[in-house]
């Protein structure tokens, strides 16, 4: 497999379309930020200084304690959500695979269940109480 990555036909020229488009690119963002940075207006006024998060008036202070369980669903829903990528080769493959395949996509949505029934035992996903 290791072989394919070191050929010995490969040379640098090679890579220089590679290189120059990299170039061009940083050059691109750097071009713009300065441009952006030199030719943007910079009025000061107090209303720009001014703290805004969606038109809504800051009220207390930022730092209170926030519940966990709203990090537990985010992290719930990541876990869940890269589970179900992997059915995707399956779907693509299914013919191929055959009952062996078939077999290991049971046993996956079965691993799936018991921990989504240990997240409900849990009860990770309830809001009140």
């Amino acid at each position: 497999m290791f072989h394919i990555l070191l050929d010995a036909a490969a040379t640098p020229a090679q890579y220089l379309p590679i290189g120059l488009q990299l170039l061009f690119a940083i050059g691109f963002v750097a071009v713009m930020i300065s441009a952006s940075h030199f030719l943007g207006p910079k009025r000061v006024t107090a209303d720009k200084l001014d703290n805004f998060e969606s038109g809504i008036e800051q009220v207390g202070n930022a730092r209170q304690p926030m519940a966990v369980k709203y990090f537990l669903v985010a992290i719930l829903f990541v876990l869940f959500d890269v589970e179900v990528i992997f059915f995707y080769p399956y779907a693509v493959n299914f013919k191929a695979l055959g009952w062996s395949g078939f077999m290991a996509v049971v046993m996956f949505v079965s691993f799936f269940l018991c921990g989504f029934i240990y997240v409900i035992k849990k009860g990770a996903l309830e809001w009140e109480g």
